[in-house]
C-alpha cells in the first residue's frame, strides 16, 4: 500500500526549460527509486508572486502528483532543498492505501 502525495515547487524564473525538466526527471527518478508511480506533472506556468521571494517577484509553479511510500517524501525534499533555481516547496498527503501499479 502507498500514499498519495503532491508536491508544489515554484522554480526561478531565471532557469532554462533545459534545467527545470532536468530537475523534474530527477525528481520522477527519485519516486521510482522508491518503487512509487507519478501520477501527473502539471506546469502552471510563470505567475506573479504575491510577496517577492529571494528578490524575485515571479516564479514557475510546477505540482508534481505522486503515489508512494512515506520514505520517498524526506528524500524528494532533501534532493528538492539541494536543486539549484527552486525557491520554495510545499508537499500535502492527499490519500492513503492506494494501490500503486507494479511494472512486471
Amino acid at each position: 500500500m502507498a500514499n498519495k502525495y503532491e508536491t508544489l515547487i515554484l522554480f526561478s524564473p531565471d532557469l532554462t526549460t533545459e534545467d527545470r525538466q532536468g530537475i523534474q526527471d530527477t525528481l520522477s527518478g527519485v519516486v521510482a527509486s522508491y518503487s512509487g508511480e507519478v501520477l501527473a506533472v502539471d506546469d502552471w506556468g510563470m505567475k506573479e508572486l504575491a510577496y517577492g521571494v529571494n528578490k524575485y517577484h515571479r516564479g514557475r509553479y510546477v505540482r508534481l502528483e505522486y503515489a508512494a511510500s512515506g520514505d520517498v517524501v524526506a528524500e524528494l525534499e532533501r534532493r528538492i532543498r539541494i536543486a539549484e533555481g527552486i525557491l520554495k516547496f510545499l508537499t500535502v498527503k492527499l490519500d492513503e492505501n492506494i494501490e500503486v501499479q507494479q511494472e512486471a
